[in-house]
């Protein structure tokens, strides 16, 4: 239970501290924030509210635990709540309840707002952002503001960036009363799937489901050359399957797993790197994905499952890179596996364990069914209170920690519904302004339609975002007001999203600011800003799946299953050659003109072509061929 306390206060120093106010003050926000859970999981299990209802109460409880759980500033005390954090708190009630006993009034009056409208969609949009800042720093806020700034001055921008200009009279109630702005898609994401999501996850890890997670990795990898390493990626994956967070996968497994890693013989730089790489995948990783995902699903207007099961070999290979990148790094510099003392053994760890795997199974195949995410995700949750009364003791969830769990989840999902509701001032100014349309013009324009361009420009804005803006908001932004120019060059919808997704989620490894790695140099002891580095190197091929994906989708698991493998054939060619050539060893040292030819490789797989895939599979071949030949020439000569 210590060992968990510190990885909680871990993630907090990585994300941000919030309040821990004892006495009175202590108790509402626990009431609070189990009056939030009960009323998710009461909406799962029986319906949702209308639309407007449901993201109006779910805000009540996001925005009211906010400004109680953050203060105004660092400085402020994290034991007392001040006071006007109270009338925050308050201020975010009203303006809920104003619309939610107001609403039938509201809507007779669509269009002519009277001005009580006006002052709480004024104050309702302050709060937001203000919510926001204190919750994530101020990167988004400022966007939203200038967001709003563009909405206002349309008259005054220059050329293609003109329009016509809206009065506040006009922006507040846009913002407050419809489903185009703070209450827009991303919010009602949140209050339907995301925080269910974030819950499960929370009540799993209380469930002891991380330490199975890694025994699991470590009895299946330890092993071999560089175990420790692998069982670190392995562990990520796993771990990813039910936490879409980067910063709280890093901080979970890089607890267990970096320690090992360093007795094996890696830095502290070179541990914090592969953590940071992996823990990052976890975003991408089916069937519980980054918020972005649920939000995806939204936006293209299909299924979780379809998102689900599009993802599904892009986060494998994603995997599959990273595990050569650590694979060939243990052949270089000579690091053994962990003997089979230090090791758990996979049947007793199944054993104590099994039952934790019942609640993932059991979401995957209900999502697989066609059940609504809600649907799947609460069921999921009652089977895994049920089955762990079936395991080892230390695995139960006992009413103590099932209360623990409430709270845990309500006050993790704050953050993402924070970002949901400023992201929604954002969508709703390029709605109404049509910014979206003209930056897609500008951004064909500026590729002149050429589609590679446009993908590198791609990248690089949802990296540039990236830096500052949490996945879900990047990914929020930048698919409004960049998927549509890649659709109108032939991409389709499910690629674009995707490719979005995949360099918002990857700004998380990539230096000056990544997020990932901060957490991982947190838990090693190294330097953040090499420990970045390591991980952008360790998750390199990252940077390349997106590509091949948008060039064959086959790898979204579109098209007959042949395909499918006659793709992802290639794709594991390129990924494995780009590790070897990045890492400078296969079964022994590569020279540097192999390094560079395994270096073409991958690229000369972007675009499907049988010719391709055959050429590069007969230079992986001769190679392996020659170079196991090397080692048994010089065997021979040691031997003799």
């Amino acid at each position: 239970m210590k060992e968990n306390d510190k990885i909680e206060e871990l993630i907090e120093e990585i994300e941000g501290k919030k309040r821990k106010p004892d006495g009175i003050s202590g108790l509402i926000i626990a009431g609070i924030a189990i009056a939030a859970s009960f009323f998710h999981l009461y909406t799962a299990a029986f319906g949702l509210l209308p639309a407007m209802t449901q993201r109006a109460v779910h805000w009540m409880f996001m925005g009211a635990l906010i400004f109680l759980l953050y203060p105004v500033s660092k400085k402020r005390s994290l034991r007392k709540i001040d006071p006007w954090d109270w009338v925050f708190a308050g201020l975010v009630v009203a303006s809920c309840l104003y619309i939610l006993i107001n609403w039938n009034a509201i809507c007779d009056r669509e269009g002519m707002p009277i001005p009580s409208d006006i002052v709480m969609g004024t104050i309702m949009t302050l709060l937001v952002i203000e919510a926001t800042r204190r919750s994530m720093g101020w990167p988004l806020p400022i966007v939203a503001s200038l967001a709003i700034l563009y909405a206002l001055g349309g008259r005054y921008m220059p050329g293609m960036l003109a329009h016509a200009g809206f009065p506040v009279s006009e922006l507040a109630p846009f913002f407050y009363l419809r489903t185009d702005g703070i209450f827009g898609i991303p919010l009602g994401v949140s209050s339907t799937f995301i925080f269910l999501f974030v819950l499960f996850g929370a009540v799993l890890n209380i469930s002891g489901a991380g330490q199975f997670f890694i025994d699991i990795a470590l009895a299946l990898t330890g092993r071999s050359a560089g175990g420790p390493a692998k069982a670190g990626v392995v562990a990520c994956a796993l771990m990813g399957t039910v936490s879409g967070s980067s910063v709280a996968n890093a901080v979970t497994t890089g607890s267990f797993t970096i320690p090992l890693m360093r007795r094996a013989g890696y830095t502290d730089t070179t541990a914090g790197g592969i953590v940071a790489a992996s823990s990052t995948g976890g975003q991408i990783m089916p069937p519980v994905m980054g918020a972005a995902a649920f939000i995806m699903a939204q936006f293209l207007g299909v299924s979780y499952w379809e998102i689900v099961v599009a993802a599904a070999l892009p986060a494998t290979l994603y995997f599959a890179s990273i595990f050569a990148m650590v694979h060939f790094r243990a052949g270089k510099l000579g690091i053994k596996g962990m003997t089979r003392e230090e090791l758990p053994m996979l049947r007793e760890v199944f054993r104590k364990g099994w039952h934790l795997l019942v609640p993932i199974v059991t979401l995957v195949v209900f999502l697989a069914l066609g059940y609504s995410p809600s649907k799947a995700v609460f069921w999921s949750l009652v089977v895994l209170i049920a089955v762990t009364w079936f395991g080892a003791a230390e695995y139960r969830i006992t009413p103590g920690k099932l209360v623990k769990s409430l709270i845990v989840g309500a006050t993790s999902a704050i953050e993402v519904a924070a970002a949901c509701a400023c992201a929604g001032i954002i969508i709703g100014v390029v709605g109404i302004t049509g910014l979206g349309l003209t930056f897609s013009s500008f951004l064909l324009d500026l590729s002149h339609g050429i589609l590679p361009l446009t993908l590198v420009l791609t990248m690089v804005a949802s990296l540039i975002l990236g830096m500052g803006l949490p996945t879900t908001a990047n990914y929020v932004v930048c698919s409004t007001i960049i998927a549509p120019a890649l659709m109108g060059m032939n991409v389709t919808a499910m690629a674009a999203h995707l490719f979005i997704f995949y360099f918002g989620i990857l700004a998380d490894v990539t230096p000056p600011v990544a997020l990932a790695a901060y957490a991982a140099s947190g838990v090693a002891g190294s330097n953040p800003m090499k420990t970045g580095f390591m991980a952008c190197v360790m998750a390199l091929g990252g940077f390349l799946i997106p590509y091949m994906f948008v060039y064959n989708n086959a790898l979204l698991c579109s098209g007959p299953v042949l395909n499918v493998l006659l793709g992802l054939i290639p794709a594991l060619i390129g990924i494995i050659g780009l590790a070897a050539a990045v890492q400078g060893y296969f079964l022994r040292p590569m020279n540097l003109a192999s390094r560079l030819l395994f270096g073409a490789i991958p690229f000369l797989l972007i675009y499907p072509s049988r010719v391709a895939d055959l050429i590069a599979a007969g230079v992986v071949a001769a190679y392996f061929l020659y170079q196991r030949y090397r080692s048994k020439v010089e065997l021979a000569r040691e031997e003799a």
